[in-house]
């Protein structure tokens, strides 16, 4: 221990000789470090922030659009149109052992008003269990009940920009507003949706209200489309399977028709979303070391140039009984000890830059929304500092590893007589 004490005492003192020089070494470290850390943050932001857009579709929604047979198979021709009824939840239900909650859903494009303001968007009819399963969060009011589901009770809960459009602001939980002509009370309304995709039209553009209601304005015998929530994610292309098998059943046509009905489902992308993700933040963690590596790359010189400065100073040591390793360690330590005060001083700088900047514009233009939940947060975390100090440490070794290895390797003979 007292050894080791020596060596970075002695590492101090030598620094302390060329403060200039140290410093100026110490500035590329600094920057180095710094961007390190930025780019880290800014890539784990960026993966969070898209992640989360990705998710906001729905916990594990399923989408199933019927369409036609390209089979033939229990005495039906190929071609056969396959529609979705009630007859098919319930068979569903029964057969499908992986799908946890399952739901019809109906649309229509209609216009919706309210006094002189009025909107054409999406009416959709669905189940009670369909606010969870697509994550229609109620910021204001509530969403559908199963009571509003049984009791055909006309309500109607609504997107955050039809909300604008109707209301400008103003509140309108417990407002009536007219669908079609027929009067319709708002029971809740949602922020802003952020999300990568969505089906028939944004959900922010949209009105949900219950599948019996729709059915005394439109016909709703055949659904538009069926959603349905696995028991777990790694059941998504099981529960497929099962689905179409049990629908295929009734409708006889075969169940390994692919054709006969489309399935949309998150996990069978998720795949590409994390690797895109995880793509851009090793991108952005080795673009940062990179550039930290260029500030090792000028410790190393200085490293060496001190070797050389150095050579009557070594020879004089190994004359006095000093050893290859403690040659080695002496400069190796030099080295270090520039690297990690530069490094102490890089994160404090992260963080004020972070602290500066804040947030930067993502999908908060897109959707016109000034909250910055879709926006990039630069947040230096502490695995962000744990990494860019692994990074630091490993440049510091490499940085002072050659000039360390060429000092320990003077002859000692010819050092003494260097002028």
């Amino acid at each position: 221990m007292s050894m080791l004490a020596e060596i970075l005492k002695q590492s101090w003192l030598s620094l302390e000789r060329q403060p200039t020089r140290s410093f100026l070494t110490m500035l590329g470290i600094v920057w180095g470090i710094a961007a390190v850390a930025l780019l880290i943050a800014y890539g784990s932001s960026l993966r969070s922030v898209v992640v989360s857009a990705f998710d906001a579709f729905g916990k594990g929604a399923v989408i199933c659009w019927p369409q036609q047979t390209s089979e033939q198979a229990g005495g039906e021709r190929a071609g056969k149109h396959v529609v979705l009824e009630k007859v098919d939840v319930e068979n569903i239900r029964q057969e499908a052992t992986l799908v946890k909650t399952v739901c019809m859903e109906t649309v229509r494009w209609l216009p919706i008003s309210y006094g002189d303001r009025m909107a054409q968007t999406a009416i959709r009819g669905v189940c009670p269990e369909y606010g969870e399963m697509r994550n229609e969060v109620p910021s204001q009011g509530r969403w559908l009940s199963p009571e509003d589901e049984l009791e055909r009770r006309r309500v109607v809960f609504i997107g955050y920009r039809l909300r604008e459009k109707l209301f400008a602001g103003r509140p309108s939980v417990g407002e009536t507003v007219r669908i079609s002509g027929m009067r319709f009370t708002v029971i809740g309304t949602m922020e802003i949706k952020i999300q990568d995709s969505n089906y028939f039209n944004s959900d922010d553009e949209c009105a949900w209200i219950p599948y019996s209601t729709a059915g005394d304005i439109w016909n709703t015998r055949y659904a538009a489309v069926l959603v349905y929530e696995p028991k777990a994610p790694q059941f998504e292309k099981a529960s497929m399977a099962q689905v179409r098998a049990a629908i295929a059943k009734r409708q006889r046509f075969s169940p390994t028709d692919e054709r006969a009905m489309i399935m949309f489902g998150r996990e069978q992308f998720r795949p590409i979303i994390d690797g895109i993700t995880i793509g851009f933040e090793a991108l952005f963690t080795f673009v940062g070391a990179l550039t930290l590596g260029i500030g090792g790359v000028g410790l190393m010189n200085i490293m060496l140039v001190a070797v050389d400065e150095r050579i009557r100073e070594i020879g004089l040591r190994r004359a006095l009984g000093a050893r290859r390793r403690h040659i080695q360690a002496q400069f190796m330590a030099e080295a270090l000890v520039l690297a990690l005060l530069g490094g102490v001083f890089g994160i404090l700088l992260a963080y004020g830059l972070a602290a500066a900047i804040g947030t930067l514009p993502l999908y908060g233009p897109l959707y016109e929304d000034t909250s910055g939940k879709g926006d990039i947060h630069l947040y230096i975390s502490l695995s962000t500092v744990g990494v860019s100090t692994a990074i630091l440490i490993v440049v510091g070794v490499l940085s002072g590893l050659v000039p360390a290895l060429r000092a320990s390797h003077l002859n000692p003979v010819e050092a003494l007589r260097y002028e």
